[in-house]
């Protein structure tokens, strides 16, 4: 017998509570009344949009600040609580939640795309087993269900407070977190590695794409046709014939899908896509992807797609390296509001064209790096994938409880 299983036999043979939020708790938004201007040189510590995106456990050691004056009146942050994106594209990307799980003197201010959950009792949850425990399958299926909207999703305060969470006992919590913790450290090791790996490819990249005046450069405009994509929001099915290209699938490298039945705006090889719209400080701004199939995919709204013109000028694979998360671009996101590249914005801006044969050279390398960072067939990122599954597999499995009677 497990040490978790002999606890669940000592302590609740008959099951757990369950209970909604609503009942355990209220819910603040973020900061309030502020301009881009007071995240200039400010005096506190600013907990930003992608901060809670990315971590289950929030990050608190950051440099991100913002003004705050004397006696202002705005809500901050506080051990165990639970913090929640506001929207996304996708209702099942709506509400990813991030945890307060280390104790800080410093006043923690959140972005005003995002708001949190305080529970009224924290010593009944601990907030090392929340962090896992709203990021599992059934607290994202019910926060989903809470979503709404047509071309951008939202979860609102209001109707979350219907979320039911189970309430082990704090003994099985914390044997739950040791187990599961175990299994997101390996993979944070694998992590390091790759980010290093990663930074790697970016000295690289800069540095081969970087050209001294010799280097004739024209505006993009010049060796490119431009279409934008439409909305299919009304024809999204689970599993269609048609990958519709947004900005999640080219963020995560088309891991994430969503699919149609209806080709609205065909796709063909070598069409180079690029996310025209993102969130303040978002990672998808720009990001491109080379089509490689025809008759596969179909554009969405808010994605630009780019066709070279002249392969004999310049390569659409090299194409694709220099405009790829291109500084010229990244320059419009001010960190406060959403970015939205106008087409204009995009086709003015300058391309170097070195020789033919110094942009296959170029290529090559950068191919070899491309392929140990984010191909998910091999090498680190598919390590990482198998650990990333094999904890989500357990981390469903034992958040998953007998629900006691009433």
């Amino acid at each position: 017998m497990t040490n978790l299983e002999q606890l669940i036999e000592e302590l609740c043979p008959n099951g757990v509570e369950y209970k909604t939020l609503g009942e355990l708790g209220k819910f603040y938004g973020g900061l309030t009344g502020k301009s881009k201007d007071d995240f200039t040189g400010g005096n506190a510590k600013f907990i930003t949009y992608k901060n809670v995106y990315s971590n289950p456990a929030l990050q608190i050691d950051v440099a991100d600040r913002v003004k705050i004056v004397d006696g202002e009146k705005q809500r901050t942050l506080q051990y165990g609580d639970v913090i929640f994106t506001g929207s996304s594209e996708t209702p099942d990307e709506c509400g990813i939640s991030s945890v307060v799980t280390a104790k800080t003197d410093e006043k923690l201010y959140l972005n005003s795309f995002c708001f949190f959950f305080r529970f009224d009792d924290i010593g009944i949850i601990l907030p090392d087993f929340a962090k896992h425990l709203f990021r599992s399958n059934n607290l994202r299926y019910q926060i989903g269900k809470t979503a709404s909207g047509v071309t951008r999703f939202n979860v609102s305060k209001k109707p979350m407070e219907n979320v039911v969470i189970p309430l082990p006992p704090l003994p099985m919590q914390s044997e739950i977190v040791r187990i599961l913790d175990n299994f997101t450290e390996l993979t944070a090791e694998l992590t390091a590695e790759l980010t290093a790996r990663k930074q790697q490819y970016e000295h690289y990249t800069y540095q081969l794409l970087n050209f001294d005046d010799t280097v004739q450069t024209h505006r993009l405009r010049e060796m490119i046709h431009f279409r934008n994509g439409k909305g299919h929001e009304k024809d999204i099915v689970s599993d269609g014939k048609y990958i519709v290209v947004n900005s999640k699938f080219i963020s995560t490298n088309g891991e994430v899908k969503k699919y149609s039945n209806k080709q609205i705006c065909p796709l063909f090889v070598d069409d180079i896509l690029m996310v025209m719209s993102d969130l303040p400080n978002g990672r998808a701004l720009a990001k491109c992807f080379l089509v490689a199939e025809d008759d596969k995919y179909t554009l969405n709204q808010r994605i630009g797609a780019f066709h070279v013109k002249d392969e004999s000028v310049i390569k659409t694979k090299f194409l694709l390296y220099v405009l790829n998360r291109n500084q010229q671009l990244l320059k419009y996101d001010n960190g406060v509001d959403q970015t939205n590249l106008r087409k204009d914005d995009i086709l003015d801006i300058m391309i170097p064209i070195p020789s033919i044969e110094e942009q296959e050279r170029i290529v090559a390398i950068l191919d070899r790096f491309d392929t140990l960072c984010n191909d998910i067939s091999e090498g680190l990122p598919a390590e990482i994938e198998g650990r990333r599954k094999q904890y989500e597999y357990y981390r469903d499995k034992l958040l998953t409880f007998k629900e006691l009677s009433k």
